[in-house]
């Protein structure tokens, strides 16, 4: 889906902005016109208290996930069957399960303060998305390391060991700096993946950009030509986030290309 948003002209997606507030505008009555008031009103409360805080949980969680989906990935080429097998049911699991309900599960799961040393450290709403959205990104992550380090030819795994590097010394030293450039179009997939799920915290009760969408409209009176608005204004938001990401993603896609 990514690469299909990349593949759109930016021109294209400039006029769409550019024609927003006409589809508006084209809506009957006249609150339509009030209605795109109110989103230019509301839109830098929208974007700083509320798309900011999408955007920070997103890069938390994909940094939770890629340390945990490292480590994951490593365990899935381990020698150790047993070791190799346990994570292979940890990323089978959350691979397949639904990103909104293993985030409900976390939420109930995950205990609202935690006692430690004495202190308590509570436990919000959104630190518990972090959570929930990191464990499949992690699980993802972790087939993309495994995927990249069997996609390095065998003759570098034969040459290290005719040298005598040992099987570690082999993964950290030879396998894993070639495996960057593999891994890094993928890497920015799931992240903008992960930036395009983050309103799945507004059902758990985070105030985030939908969260806070809706209560602005609330506060405007809630007559039906805000919807199409701030909704739309939200969409124009998340475009413009993503959208980079996926041209970005073409650039490394095309100079680390594999040669065969």
């Amino acid at each position: 889906m990514l690469r299909w948003i990349a593949s759109i002209p930016a021109a294209w997606l400039l006029a769409l902005a550019a024609l927003f507030p006409f589809a508006v505008m084209a809506q009957s009555g006249r609150d339509a016109a009030s209605a795109f008031e109110a989103v230019i009103r509301w839109a830098p409360f929208l974007l700083t208290q509320g798309f900011l805080f999408n955007v920070l949980i997103s890069v938390l969680a994909m940094l939770l996930g890629t340390m945990a989906g490292g480590l994951a990935g490593m365990g899935l080429i381990s020698r150790n069957r047993v070791l190799r097998g346990i994570v292979q049911v940890y990323v089978t699991f959350f691979r397949n399960v639904p990103w909104l309900v293993l985030l409900f599960i976390v939420l109930l799961g995950l205990p609202f303060q935690v006692q430690t040393f004495g202190m308590t450290i509570p436990l919000p709403g959104w630190i518990k998305v972090v959570i929930g959205l990191a464990l499949p990104v992690s699980a993802n992550i972790a087939e993309v390391v495994r995927g990249a380090v069997q996609s390095v030819p065998t003759a570098q795994w034969e040459g290290a060991e005719s040298l005598g590097f040992t099987r570690q010394q082999t993964i950290w030293q030879i396998i894993l700096p070639q495996c960057v450039k593999r891994m890094l179009p993928p890497w920015m997939n799931w992240y903008a993946t992960m930036a395009m799920s983050t309103p799945l915290a507004s059902l758990l009760g985070v105030n985030e950009v939908i969260s806070l969408t809706r209560q602005a409209m609330e506060a405007g009176g809630n007559y039906p030509e805000l919807p199409m608005s701030f909704y739309g204004f939200a969409l124009l938001l998340f475009l413009a986030c993503c959208y980079p990401i996926a041209r970005l993603t073409m650039r490394p896609e095309r100079r680390f290309a594999v040669k065969t």
